[in-house]
């Protein structure tokens, strides 16, 4: 068991936060802004004490307005620098007091100047609100046998780094690991380890959370389960997790990784949901990916093989029954470390070549093994690299019964197939406006298909009737937990499920 912390603040940007910080006296009613020191007081509603600081400085403000997808511009009025969770308590009942909203900003990325939220569309967005800095609160509190109690704002990175020194890591993780473990079971968090764990919201077991009304609570599926079930993967809509408890399995020392090509679609399908049942791999994705002419789709199936204690796997045992293109298969052998941390370099390079600020149209899709064949096919037909750009286009199942949280969406059967168009688009390229159009087509298209929608991408036009057929039956649930959770509806406006579009988004 230990207690360890992810961050430190310098005397000096301690001295910062609290000038900036002490400036803002309160919400004016009668100008509808916030009022600073020296202003007239007149109708103001004055700010608890905090710990932190409640920043409105128009440099703090512009870099609070923009997430990954940099395809919305919505300013907060005001950020939370939360020096406790007490500071959230406070703010979330003073923005339900004066008829403000409030959100988590996850403020994601590998170093200190990354500060955007890796949502795509605005949905941590609170244009005119409270943004809160997640990364205010990014401790490791302990690490257990089994588990983790950590802030909402350690990244994945952070958490992983420190459970390897023990031996350990999280079970499920995405590809990139410099993302808020609170802002991704939020949403979900998935990746190559589905299909064994669940998404990464299946991997937490007890939250802290501060609700809509301003209480904090404990909730796990024993304790305040409607609280935590529509908490995690629900899009903030019920509270904002402060803490949570990640479980952790052993850690291999190595992986053997497999990137195996088909040309056929119906192969590459086959293949992809035999390992699914054999379970034969620890980790398993597949893309598109352009063929050796660069005149068209091929399908790419990426596995890997977890090594303990020094024993390599049997390749030949792994590779049998296959239909891959063998002469084009790659296999290597890499630390562990460095595989899950994979994506790094290729960051260094996105953002050396101005890809990394670009606008992200992303989408991604949950389709049903029973229909994946038919949007594959229409998807390939209208694909361009240049819809791609430096990104990706994934897809690959994952079994349906391993996702136990029901805010997460997955088909009524029991396989699904994760499709994440991952663009990125070069610096300056014209084509942002056509990309959004073809989301919304092959979203469309998706939901004919009986597929739906995880909830980063970038869909426009989404309305309250779509997110209904969204979330299906438990759309109720969702209804109730934010009547008796949030029900002036403070909290995470930009997800959109009980408004229409806002007139922000561009």
């Amino acid at each position: 068991m230990k207690n360890l912390t992810n961050s430190a603040l310098t005397r000096r940007s301690v001295l910062k936060r609290i000038t900036v910080g002490a400036a803002v006296v309160g919400w004016s009613t009668t100008s509808g802004s916030w009022a600073v020191a020296g202003a007239d007081t007149t109708g103001v509603a004055r700010l608890p004490r905090l710990d932190g600081t409640l920043e409105t400085a128009p440099e703090v403000l512009s870099r609070f307005s923009a997430d990954f997808g940099h395809l919305v511009d919505a300013v907060p009025g005001a950020v939370l620098r939360p020096g406790s969770v007490g500071d959230i308590v406070e703010m979330v009942r003073y923005a339900r007091c004066n008829g403000l909203t409030i959100a988590m900003n996850g403020q994601s990325g590998s170093s200190a100047d990354d500060l955007e939220s890796h949502s795509n569309y605005g949905q941590a967005a609170v244009p005119g609100g409270i943004s809160i800095d997640a990364k205010s609160l990014s401790t490791i509190h302990r690490i257990d046998r089994d588990s983790a109690w950590v802030d909402a704002g350690v990244t994945w990175a952070q958490l992983m780094d420190a459970a390897m020194a023990e031996g350990k890591m999280p079970p499920s993780h995405t590809d990139y690991q410099h993302l808020s473990i609170g802002g991704t079971i939020s949403v979900g968090g998935i990746g190559g380890q589905v299909q064994k764990y669940g998404v990464q919201a299946d991997t937490v077991s007890e939250i802290e959370i501060v609700t809509g009304r301003g209480y904090v609570v404990r909730a796990s599926a024993r304790e305040n389960a409607d609280l935590f079930f529509t908490a995690l993967a629900g899009g903030g809509q019920v509270g904002i997790i402060t803490k949570a408890r990640v479980d952790l399995v052993p850690a291999p020392g190595r992986v053997t990784t497999f990137s195996l090509f088909y040309d056929d679609l119906g192969t590459y399908l086959a293949d992809q949901q035999r390992i699914l049942r054999d379970g034969r791999f620890d980790f398993q994705v597949g893309a598109l990916a352009r063929n050796a002419t660069d005149t068209g789709w091929r399908y790419q199936i990426d596995a890997g093989a977890y090594q303990y204690g020094g024993n390599p796997p049997d390749r030949a045992a792994l590779l049998a029954g296959l239909r891959d293109d063998r002469a084009s298969a790659t296999v290597a052998d890499l630390p562990f470390r460095d595989w899950v941390f994979r994506m790094d370099p290729l960051e260094v390079v996105l953002k050396e070549n101005g890809f990394w600020h670009q606008p992200h149209p992303w989408l991604s899709l949950v389709l049903p093994a029973s229909t994946v064949a038919e949007f594959t096919r229409q998807l390939a037909a209208e694909l361009t690299p240049a819809d791609v750009g430096m990104g990706f286009a994934l897809l690959y199942p994952f079994d349906t019964s391993k996702v136990n949280r029901p805010m997460f969406r997955t088909p009524d059967e029991p396989v699904g197939y994760l499709f994440d168009l991952l663009r990125l688009p070069p610096p300056g390229d014209q084509g942002i406006a056509g990309m959004l159009e073809q989301n919304r087509r092959l979203y469309d298209l998706a939901v004919s298909l009986g597929g739906m929608r995880y909830l980063i991408g970038a869909i426009p036009d989404m309305n309250q009737r779509e997110w209904r057929r969204h979330f299906g039956a438990d759309w109720w649930r969702l209804v109730a937990a934010k009547h008796r959770y949030d029900p002036d509806h403070v909290l995470t406006p930009g997800q959109g499920f009980f408004d229409r579009r806002r007139n922000w988004r561009r």
